[in-house]
């Protein structure tokens, strides 16, 4: 389980390594583009969703607990850089089959 550590004040929430490294891309490019987003994820409690607002202004930790970084699917990464430029912004989706039949 790794953590996202979002502004200043080290505000953390957990999520499971192998989508926070997906995730970890999507934000690069994103932010790396000056194209701030909606992020929304269910928190790991279970007590609801967070929306949190991605922008190039807000500092973003990505701490990873597993010693060594999962294999990415670029499939994927590419359903969630399509999320991420959504009006809704980016919701975690269900990992594609990377050989499986692009989503319509």
């Amino acid at each position: 389980m790794g953590k996202l550590v979002y502004n200043s004040f080290g505000q953390a929430f957990d999520i499971e390594d192998r989508t926070l490294s997906h995730l970890r891309v999507v934000f690069m490019n994103k932010l790396r583009r000056n194209e701030p987003f909606m992020f929304h994820f269910p928190m790991a409690d279970g007590s609801g969703t967070r929306s949190l607002w991605i922008s190039p202004s807000i500092p973003l930790v990505f701490h990873f607990y597993g010693s060594r970084l999962p294999h990415l699917n670029r499939r994927w990464v590419d359903d969630l850089m399509n999320e991420a430029s959504a009006p809704q912004g980016l919701t975690v989706i269900a990992e594609p089959d990377p050989d499986g039949a692009p989503r319509a």
